[in-house]
């Protein structure tokens, strides 16, 4: 296909309640979508960065930055290309990860649709639909989290994350485990809150059976997170730390995690998310599906790459309405605990007009 022209589109996409993290708060998901538009046919792509440095090192100006000055004039010099493609014309430009995922995933969209063909099929999914877990926020008090994860499960989710750092982390667990019981699926998420010295600390986390503890240091610290497994039970998931398939087997090799964490934005978009899956399972490590609070764009590319075969444990691709009360494509509801995997060409959503429009903030079209 050939590259015809990109429209960034800015959203604000207030949510249903504040999400805390160990690194911040969030009222509101800014983001920015891409319209890609080529000879063949238009394709939608989401970028996951947030609007300040915290989460990586990325954020909504300088991914549009990029775009503006280099990706996309990059890809429309290369002339025709495939998705396939996109990655190696990309690849001179340093990071700008969740940059390229964007612009890598509104051409893969753009070219599956001109093809009549489905997302989860491109990726290798076996699966119709995906259990579906959910995160849950730093809260202001153990009884306001107690009634969120309870309506939660009422709601049908399968398994439980909690974010967690310093000060917030074993007493709420002990808690959730109290009041809900052993059976509930139980994970807990540190986004790099800790440090080595913690690790006696991260200890008492242990007795309470958690399916895992995700990022708890730093992303660079590779060789702190092998040290940490050797010390507590719990298995060790990485999440920031994981920005590539060479990274993922580095880290499985080092002993730095028992799990990964899978979030295509954040390792550079859909085809190297799939190589991730594929390392993990050559390694017999379990894999799973992040979120970063996409529309129901990002969500449905997400729960096609849940699908395939190493996805075993449950991932963040919950319901439309856990985050937003109205999301810009038809939302994605719950049902017994599972999402269904769209199957119509390319993402098999697209936006509602009326919807995106009432949360664009800005729109730039960039020719080629």
């Amino acid at each position: 296909m050939k590259l015809t022209g990109v429209e960034l589109r800015r959203v604000t996409m207030p949510l249903v309640a504040p999400f805390r993290t160990s690194f911040g708060t969030q009222t509101a998901r800014e983001l920015m979508l891409l319209r890609v538009v080529t000879d063949e046919a238009e394709g939608w792509g989401e970028c996951v960065a947030m609007p300040d440095p915290l989460y990586s090192s990325e954020y909504n100006e300088a991914a549009a930055d990029a775009l503006r000055r280099f990706l996309v004039p990059a890809l429309a010099a290369a002339g025709p290309v495939d998705a396939a493609a996109v990655a190696h014309v990309l690849e001179p430009f340093k990071g700008h990860r969740m940059a390229k995922a964007a612009l890598e995933m509104g051409i893969l969209d753009a070219e599956l649709r001109s093809e009549g063909r489905s997302f989860a099929r491109e990726l290798g999914a076996v699966h119709d639909r995906v259990p579906c877990g959910v995160s849950v926020g730093i809260m202001d008090s153990i009884p306001a989290l107690l009634d969120a994860v309870g309506g939660y499960l009422d709601e049908g989710y399968v398994r439980i994350k909690l974010k967690i750092e310093p000060g917030w982390d074993v007493e709420p667990v002990r808690a959730v485990r109290e009041t809900y019981g052993d059976d509930v699926l139980l994970q807990v998420d540190a986004n790099t809150a800790y440090t080595l010295a913690d690790a006696r600390h991260l200890a008492k986390l242990d007795p309470f059976d958690l399916l895992l503890i995700e990022q708890p240091l730093e992303e660079e610290d590779v060789l702190g997170h092998a040290d940490l497994a050797k010390v507590i039970r719990t298995p060790v998931c990485l999440d920031e730390s994981i920005v590539s398939a060479q990274t993922a087997s580095a880290a499985i090799r080092l002993g730095a995690c028992a799990i990964v964490n899978i979030k295509p934005g954040r390792v550079g978009g859909y085809l190297e998310a799939r190589r991730i899956h594929d390392v993990c399972v050559a390694a017999g490590v379990p894999v799973w599906c992040g979120g970063m609070l996409e529309t129901g764009l990002g969500r449905a590319a997400n729960v096609a790459l849940a699908a395939l075969p190493g996805f075993t444990l449950p991932g963040d691709t919950s319901g439309s309405g856990r985050y937003y009360r109205t999301d810009i494509t038809e939302p994605f509801v719950l049902e017994d605990g599972h999402l269904r995997v769209p199957t119509g060409p390319g993402l098999g959503v697209v936006p509602l007009e009326d919807e995106l429009a009432a949360v664009t903030t800005s729109s730039e079209w960039l020719p080629v």
